[in-house]
């Protein structure tokens, strides 16, 4: 049983990185492999050529930024968790190119994500937390995932790189994500239950 996060910070070993090994050292004393890609600053954004989509090859035409290895990542995993820092109130530009690219390829044509388990953190200095991790929500949200929370809101707070180990509530609202995303990846793996049966979705644009 794995979990990948996406540590979607363009700076090494900043705030979010070391919040992530919070949930690290929850995830893997639960039993559970935990591993974090970062892709950082230079990806492309989506260019919405749909190569994916009609080859269903689950791979994105640019190949040379890492994110088809993120994909390959977490079509693998039993769970994913989405974490960015927040730039303007929102997911920063470097982790929203990499998850266009991502749901698209694997979630959009084949949906690789169903039924696998999801969570969101991000970081943040002052404002902005609140829409940022529900952004990361609702990415997964359409993906027909299962989103696991913690106790609280996942944002933790600090600007310089280190400051987000003096927020202890966030370093909390964290951890327990990391034992609720565990525990919910073992749930699946255990369960008996069969996965109910993928009904068919008409596609509309609102005119026809």
């Amino acid at each position: 049983m794995k979990i990948v996060a996406i540590n979607g910070s363009p700076r090494k070993n900043g705030n979010l990185a070391q919040l992530l090994e919070v949930v690290r050292k929850e995830v893997e004393a639960a039993g559970v492999e935990f591993e974090v890609l970062q892709p950082g600053a230079n990806v492309r954004p989506c260019m919405a050529c749909y190569n994916c989509l009609d080859t269903g090859s689950l791979r994105c035409v640019m190949k040379d930024d890492g994110v088809n290895d993120i994909i390959a990542a977490c079509c693998e995993a039993d769970g994913i968790l989405l974490a960015s820092p927040v730039y303007h109130a929102g997911i920063a530009g470097n982790m929203k190119c990499v998850l266009d690219r991502m749901m698209l390829a694997a979630g959009c044509g084949v949906n690789q994500f169903h039924h696998k388990v999801g969570g969101a953190l991000c970081t943040l200095r002052r404002s902005g937390g609140s829409e940022t991790y529900h952004q990361l929500l609702a990415t997964m949200d359409c993906m027909e995932m299962v989103l696991v929370t913690s106790d609280y809101w996942g944002a933790a707070h600090g600007a310089d790189p280190g400051e987000v180990m003096g927020d202890t509530e966030g370093l909390d609202v964290a951890a327990q994500l990391g034992r609720n995303m565990a525990w919910m990846v073992k749930v699946l793996a255990e369960s008996k239950v069969p996965v109910p049966e993928r009904g068919h979705r008409a596609m509309t644009n609102f005119i026809r």
